[in-house]
């Protein structure tokens, strides 16, 4: 998508570009769906931008938004770009906020939606160290919201034919400014992706301080909670040495393809149910 397309995008559906008696008519529309791209504000090594994750849900979720009907009841908050990177402390120029602070942003924000009329919010998160944060928020925010539906969603997630672009050792162990990334940002931003290709945390060299024992894994089923300085000393966790811009299209296409799906079919249902299901003692 071009960078006109991407402007021309941000008028259309982003919330913000509203008055509000456009607002009020568009949120208390049949199906009204709000998203809101998540991402981080941290080190993805020395090769790409602190921005990635929040670049990476924005641009998507922009080419996504321009798939669906013109007329769908279906708009963008301005992302989030500080999230929680409580595992990248100590890499330069990374922020983050607390899991708590994140939390009590999405309640707040959420309950407001829901009180003007928003059915559907969707949290399009791109970084990997908040899923587990934003899915227990979401379900805060149905406990005080619960009409809405909250749907807190990971870019990489569930997506078919990742695992047929991408090898299976960098599926493994690529889990930050690896290949996959690094070729995304290619595709998207070449001008900001520096020359070096870089390869480091192998985590499984023996003598390694984030060794898991038998049976555990950095993630997986039964995860650890390891930092990126156990990992690697340049931020990077795997290897990006084979990125390049053509396996970043076919990355983006899959990834737009995806969500365009999934989305479409959300706005396609008349999906939650007006008023939750009583609870029998």
């Amino acid at each position: 998508m071009t960078a006109q397309a991407h402007l021309s995008l941000s008028t259309t559906r982003r919330l913000d570009s509203l008055s509000w008696p456009e607002a009020e008519k568009a949120l208390q529309q049949s199906g009204s769906t709000v998203v809101w791209p998540m991402g981080a504000f941290e080190q993805h090594g020395p090769h790409l931008p602190l921005a990635t994750d929040a670049l990476f849900s924005e641009r998507i979720l922009a080419s996504v938004l321009s798939e669906l009907a013109a007329n769908a009841p279906i708009w963008s908050l301005p992302s989030q770009s500080i999230g929680f990177s409580p595992e990248h402390a100590g890499f330069p120029g990374t922020l983050s906020v607390s899991s708590g602070l994140l939390t009590q942003l999405i309640i707040e924000v959420g309950t407001q939606l829901s009180a003007q009329g928003v059915k559907r919010l969707v949290l399009f998160n791109a970084h990997g160290g908040q899923i587990g944060l934003l899915q227990a928020a979401a379900r805060e925010l149905r406990v005080q919201s619960p009409s809405m539906a909250v749907l807190p969603c990971f870019l990489w997630s569930g997506v078919p034919g990742l695992d047929a672009l991408i090898p299976e050792e960098e599926l493994r162990g690529g889990l930050h400014a690896a290949q996959a990334e690094t070729s995304l940002m290619l595709a998207l931003e070449p001008r900001l992706v520096g020359e070096a290709r870089p390869v480091d945390g192998d985590h499984r060299q023996p003598a390694s301080l984030a060794t898991p024992p038998p049976g555990w894994s950095l993630e997986g089923a039964a995860p650890t909670a390891w930092l990126t300085s156990d990992l690697s000393s340049s931020g990077v966790i795997g290897d990006s040495r084979a990125a390049s811009a053509e396996l970043g299209e076919a990355l983006e296409r899959c990834l737009v393809s995806h969500w365009a799906n999934l989305f479409g079919s959300l706005l396609a249902s008349d999906w939650p149910l007006s008023q939750p299901v009583a609870v029998v003692n």
